[in-house]
């Protein structure tokens, strides 16, 4: 029988899930409701009534002080109900955990509580006068995401007539299938194979398909795969594991791809073998030998995230992902899983790290936009709030601490969101006596998967991010994370790898088993994997599926055969489950059966290094950018309180306050710093060992902005911005190292890419500036990923993203004392401009909040710029300093005024001695240019003439003091071209987005 169990909030309590429902109808779709309320609903089957009624008396769902359960309907004063379930298929992360709470409380045996299930929907009950279009428009475009979930409307009569939403339908019957197809790639024309590449979500070009055709065609391959019981042609399976380990997503083969780069500004013409080997890795290599013995890096570029030193008893790692198609799709679900799926990262290095802490960063179109949007597109408030709740829950329930981030916005992210998630891990330097960070499957080792059991969801998401995002986007590539299950797993691995019960481990990511298993492969030689030894969420999945299927919480391990026991023995006691699938080999091949149905047989050369590289062509021409004159300000004050509340300058605190930044109690720079912890925080700094004295800062840079003038500078921006954040709290610029994070639009030239020579000229310039400046600092890039295909395509319009690189930087302080603020402290102190301003305004804040154009893109003088960083560094360690802050978005006016919110001072500046070359013609230039590497920083009277010292020869000039008046004053030699409360300064800084 199937029962539904409703909780509803006592009447005395209030509803604050439905008043917020309420509120976000009428402000976000501008319908008027009078009200709403929200019923959660649990529909269980098998359980008969009495074990229902003990169900609601033991207050197994729900909590009796605040709420009741009912097997009644409970919504009432009602016009309108909407319930919203998800869909047949996608995981159901609160049905799972209400069934193995029930099974528990009604102590039921393993064969009840497998034929136990829960299934949860929402009822919005609305009140007000509205009609059946609006109810709908309510459902579609505001409580329901129609790729994952469904929904069904009522009104009161139809609902006293029957109430209930109809139960959900089975999502397959009857045991997991064995069917294994073959497809004949033989007998199809090259527009077929296209075809069936498109159809099923393969993302496969015509040259990489003809690739696979001839290896099935080639002498001794119908040979050998007789001899296993397989077709001459490849199967289903197969082909599927060759589209994963080919995707641009897995094999970044835009990156790797031979290409004919032309500058039409020099005249000049490069032939590129691989962006990546070129300008990443090769930069990487030549600056660790620049280092010699001081050299940081202990692994680089080979394993799921990048590993330095630390100290001499621990190693720091990081990496740092991106989520944005299925965030595009699901924002909550996408983003969730981009965060818990970037932990499994660290969780996979070496031999297992520790997670210290995360760091997001976004990038969204306006959250108050008011345009029609094209199909399939979510109204990006939508989308941001699904994404802060996704990877709040994510990162919140996982007990790990969101330090660092940002929110970066612009028009054109509005075909695609950006969603970055990084992790830092920790390691001993030494597990079982070997080298934490160096790891190996080895023949005979098990195959042994745990955490989390395989579903539909995440089939095709690796070749489903390779493509552009359009109207037929599939919603099985979405992923539903679990950091429930994914912390009981993390906390077992641990222990198993301190008691050495394991050689390797890596993470079920892209490509699910199929990656895992195929990538720790490499390094035995070969794999025989069973799939129908595999635990699934539910019956009914084909082996292809089985093996591609990207559910989360899952890592694989290595374990030797006399490690095996003990192993399995530890995750039935730390109620892990871990299913032994097979064992790795030296056979060269990746050996795949459902049993005793052989599935797939694939030649690892051939899996790995058979992928064509693809020959590009790109043509850099400087776009035309005029440089219109700057209108006229009379209200300087005004103009200043408007910049603190553009959306890429304004306060982020209600997002910040929903992460939680203080659990494991590590933290030493929070996001938020100053008298009333509002002011922003240049990085974040934190000490990983609590009995140690050793601090980790974590930053990062990222400017889109400046991409339609020059990707050049725009990648240079980002990483002086990075590695500027991070000097300011006091890292040290001699143990750092780089993240590199690139999100593309679609650059190879087609019909539906005319512009793409130039698009990947774009990307060309950007990989020039990574080794330049990477190099010029003296940091080496340890990790870094590439997301390709940032395009929209639907409703007769394309939307292409700003190229976008995110760099991310981790470096060390050797003693956490040694940090700073951006907050000022003390009146009296001397406030200093380090750093050269010149009047580059192209795409600056102020040119967009004004309406004018410019032409000078902010350039990065690195040469002066580092001197300037190793002096900070002295400064800071010597606490000659009391404050400092980067100037950044809106330049100089907005860092002063975030120093003054941050400790509630004010300052009094005099615009004619900051550091300023000749052509600064304006105020509004030397008040709002966004020049990079300049710093404002506040000094204590008596160590004026040590800090000047350290800055002897640079560009460096005091330009006012801090005051006790509560007042920001900026001068221009004598009047007062400005004067603003710093309490007003505040209230426009956090107004924007104090929701």
């Amino acid at each position: 029988m199937l029962f539904r169990v409703e909780v509803a909030p006592k009447p005395h309590v209030l509803d604050v899930p439905g008043r917020r429902a309420a509120m976000r109808i009428t402000h976000e779709l501008g319908v008027e409701v009078e009200g709403a309320a929200v019923v959660k609903t649990y529909t269980v089957a098998g359980l008969d009534k009495q074990e229902i009624d003990r169900v609601i008396e033991a207050a197994a769902l729900h909590d009796p002080v605040s709420h009741v359960a009912s097997i009644t309907p409970l919504a009432h004063d009602f016009d309108w109900i909407i319930e919203v379930g998800l869909r047949p298929g996608v995981t159901d992360n609160e049905g799972r955990t209400a069934k193995e709470t029930l099974a528990l409380v009604l102590g039921l045996d393993k064969a009840r509580a497998r034929s136990l299930a829960v299934y949860t929907s929402s009822q919005y009950a609305l009140s007000g006068k509205l009609d059946p279009a609006q109810v709908e428009h309510i459902a579609k475009d505001h409580l329901c995401n129609e790729l994952i979930q469904r929904f069904e409307v009522k009104s009161a009569a139809q609902w006293a007539e029957k109430p209930g939403f109809e139960p959900r339908a089975a999502q397959v019957t009857g045991r997991a299938s064995d069917e294994v197809l073959t497809v004949d790639l033989a007998a199809m024309s090259d527009e077929e194979l296209m075809a069936f590449s498109r159809d099923n979500v393969l993302a496969l070009s015509l040259e990489e398909m003809l690739a696979i055709r001839e290896h099935y065609a080639a002498p001794g391959t119908a040979e050998r795969r007789k001899a296993a019981g397989l077709p001459a042609q490849p199967t289903d399976a197969e082909l599927e594991v060759l589209a994963q380990t080919w995707s641009e997503h897995c094999k970044h083969k835009i990156f790797s791809a031979d290409i004919d780069y032309e500058n039409a500004e020099t005249g000049t013409r490069q032939s590129i073998q691989s962006l990546y080997k070129t300008y990443i890795q090769g930069s990487t290599a030549a600056i660790r030998k620049s280092m010699g013995a001081g050299d940081i890096c202990l692994s680089v570029f080979k394993d799921n995230a990048g590993v330095i030193r630390f100290t001499d008893d621990h190693h720091l790692c990081v990496k740092v992902e991106t989520h944005n198609s299925p965030s595009a799709l699901d924002p909550y679900g996408g983003a969730l899983t981009g965060i818990v799926g970037v932990n499994r990262d660290p969780m996979g290095t070496g031999m297992g790290a520790n997670l210290l802490c995360n760091t997001d960063v976004f990038c969204f179109a306006s959250p108050f936009h008011d345009e029609p949007l094209p199909p399939r597109l979510l109204h990006p408030r939508r989308v941001m709030e699904g994404v802060r709740e996704g990877v709040e829950h994510g990162g919140n329930k996982s007990g790990i601490p969101t330090v660092n981030g940002s929110v970066v916005f612009h028009e054109r992210f509005l075909g695609k969101p950006l969603v970055f998630c990084g992790t830092v891990g920790i390691m001993p330097a030494q597990v079982g006596g070997m080298p934490s960070f160096e790891k190996r499957a080895l023949p005979g080792d098990r195959i042994v998967m745990t955490g989390g059991r395989i579903g539909k969801d995440g089939i095709h998401g690796a070749t489903f991010s390779s493509e552009e995002l359009h109207e037929g986007s599939p919603a099985t590539a979405v992923q539903i994370g679990d950091p429930i299950t994914q912390r009981k797993m993390y906390d077992f691995l641990m222990r198993a790898r301190d008691l050495g019960l394991y050689h390797a481990i890596t993470d079920n990511g892209a490509g699910g088993l199929s990656s895992s298993v195929g990538e720790m492969a490499q390094d035995s030689g070969g794999a025989e994997l069973d799939l129908s030894k595999a635990p699934l969420k539910y019956d009914g999945l084909r082996p292809w599926e089985i093996l591609l299927s990207e559910a989360q919480e899952r890592m694989t391990v290595a374990v030797g055969p006399d490690q095996f026991e003990r192993f399995m023995a530890l995750a039935a006691e730390m109620d892990v489950e871990a299913t032994d699938l097979g064992r790795f080999t030296d056979s060269g091949t990746l050996s795949v059966s459902y049993g005793q149905k052989p599935v797939a047989l694939l030649d690892m050369g051939f899996l790995h290094d058979g992928t064509p590289r693809m020959r590009l062509e790109a043509r850099w021409e400087r776009p035309e950018a005029a440089c219109q004159p700057q209108p006229a300000v009379e209200d300087q004050a005004g103009l200043l309180m408007s910049m603190l509340g553009r959306l890429n300058i304004c306060s982020k605190e209600y997002m910040i306050r929903q992460y939680d930044h203080e659990v494991k109690g590590a933290s030493v720079v929070k996001p938020l710093v100053g008298v009333k912890r509002d002011g922003p925080a240049d990085a974040a700094v934190m000490r990983p060992v609590l009995a140690r004295k050793e601090a980790l800062v974590l930053s990062h840079g990222i400017c889109p902005k400046y991409s339609d003038l020059d990707a050049y500078w725009m990648m240079a921006g980002a990483i002086d911005e990075a590695v500027r954040n991070a000097v300011a709290t006091g890292a040290d610029l001699a143990h750092m190292a780089g993240v590199d994070n690139f999100c593309w639009c679609d650059p190879v030239q087609s019909a539906k890419t005319p512009d793409g020579r130039y698009k990947l000229a774009q990307l060309v310039r950007a990989n020039q500036a990574l080794a330049h400046f990477c190099q010029a600092y003296g940091v080496p890039c340890v990790s870094g990923k590439d997301s390709m295909k940032n395009d929209y395509t639907g409703g007769g319009s394309k939307i292409s993203i700003p190229p976008t690189v995110l760099f991310t930087v981790l470096s060390v302080i050797p003693d956490a004392a040694q940090t700073m603020t951006s907050d000022l402290k003390q009146a009296g102190d001397v406030l200093y401009v380090l750093g050269l301003t010149r009047p580059e305004m192209g795409g600056s804040e102020l040119a967009d909040e004004l309406g004018f154009s410019d032409c000078r893109v902010p350039e990065v003088d690195a040469l002066s710029a580092k001197a300037r960083y190793r002096g900070l560094r002295k400064a800071i360690k010597g606490r000659v300093v009391n404050a400092c802050h980067d100037c950044s978005d809106g330049g100089l006016a907005v860092a002063l005024a975030e120093m003054c919110i941050g400790g509630r001072m004010g300052a009094d500046v005099d615009l004619l001695r900051v550091p300023a070359s000749p052509d600064c013609a304006t105020s509004l230039e030397v008040l709002y240019s966004e020049s990079h590497s300049r710093f404002v920083v506040s000094v204590p009277s008596g160590n004026v003439p040590s800090f000047e010292k350290l800055f002897a020869g640079q560009w460096i000039a005091p330009i006012g003091r801090v005051t006790d008046d509560g007042a920001l004053t900026i001068r221009n030699g004598g009047a007062a071209l400005l004067r603003c409360g710093v309490d007003d300064l505040a209230q426009a800084f956090k107004g924007t987005l104090d929701w």
